[in-house]
C-alpha cells in the first residue's frame, strides 16, 4: 500500500539545475544532486551547473505546482540532451535509495533495453511513481511504454497550469500545459505539469497508488479524450434543415 506523505520527495532526472538566468523556483529544496556519466560505463560526478536550460525549467514547473516538495536531482544531460540508457537506469536507481516518492523523466528512448526495464521495474516495485513523457502519437519511447509508467505528454487544449487532460490513448494517459522556462515546451513540459499536479496530490494527503493518482487526475482534468477536429465546410456548400 502506498504511504501518505505531505512532504514529499521527487526525482528529476534531467540537466541537472541552477541555469544561469533562470528563475530559481525550487533550488533552495534540492536535498540531493549526482551526476551521472558514461566513459566504458558508469561514471558517477559531482551535479554541476546545469547548462542547458532544460531541467531547471522542469524544477521550476514542479517545483510550483507542487510548493510543499523537495527535490533529488539526476543528471544525465552533459552538453546536449543526449544520454544513454545505462545513465537513466543508474541515475533511477540511485534517486530510488534517496527515498524518493515520485520520479520526473521528461525523455524518451527509442528502443527498449533491458537496463532501463529493469531499473523502472526496481523504482515500482519499491513504491515510486514514475512519469515520463511520450509523444502524443506515433512509435512509442521508453521508459514511458513500459508496464506500470504514467505516459505524460503535452495537451494544447491546456491554456494555462491548472489545467490538465485525460486522454487515455494508445500513446499517452494524460496530458498538461505544454510551454516552459528556457524554450522548454510539448511533452517535456507537459510531463513536468503532470508531476507536479502528482506532487501536489501528494502533499495534500493523497496515497502514492497508481490507481489512486490516476481517479484523483482524472476528477482534475478539464478535457477527456483527443481534440477532434472537423473539416471546414466549403464556402459553396449549403446546409439545410431537412434533407
Amino acid at each position: 500500500m502506498g504511504l501518505t506523505k505531505t512532504n514529499p520527495v521527487i526525482g528529476i532526472v534531467d540537466s541537472g539545475y541552477g541555469f544561469a538566468g533562470s528563475a530559481t523556483t525550487g533550488c533552495d529544496r534540492v536535498i540531493a544532486a549526482q551526476g551521472f556519466s558514461y566513459d566504458q560505463g558508469i561514471v558517477l560526478t559531482p551535479s554541476s551547473v546545469d547548462r542547458l536550460g532544460h531541467g531547471s525549467a522542469l524544477l521550476e514547473v514542479i517545483a510550483t505546482q507542487a510548493p510543499a516538495a523537495s527535490f533529488a536531482i539526476a543528471q544525465i544531460f552533459h552538453e546536449r540532451l543526449s544520454t544513454t540508457p545505462a545513465q537513466v537506469a543508474a541515475a533511477i536507481d540511485w534517486l530510488v535509495e534517496q527515498h524518493v516518492d515520485l520520479i520526473n523523466l521528461s525523455l524518451g528512448l527509442r528502443n527498449d533495453r533491458e537496463v532501463l526495464r529493469v531499473a523502472c521495474e526496481k523504482a515500482i516495485a519499491a513504491g515510486v511513481i514514475i512519469c515520463a513523457s511520450s509523444p502524443a502519437k506515433g512509435d512509442p519511447v521508453y521508459p514511458s511504454a513500459y508496464p506500470g509508467v504514467l505516459r505524460m505528454t503535452g495537451d494544447a487544449r491546456c491554456e494555462n497550469v491548472t489545467q490538465l487532460s485525460c486522454l487515455k490513448t494508445q500513446y499517452a494517459d494524460f496530458g498538461g500545459y505544454v510551454k516552459a522556462a528556457n524554450g522548454v515546451i510539448g511533452a517535456s513540459a507537459g510531463c513536468a505539469q503532470m508531476t507536479g499536479h502528482i506532487g501536489r496530490y501528494l502533499s495534500e494527503g493523497g496515497r502514492a497508488e497508481a490507481t489512486l493518482i490516476d481517479q484523483w487526475l482524472q476528477r482534475q482534468a478539464s478535457y477527456f479524450g483527443v481534440e477532434v477536429r472537423f473539416p471546414k465546410a466549403s464556402a459553396n456548400v449549403k446546409h439545410s434543415e431537412a434533407e
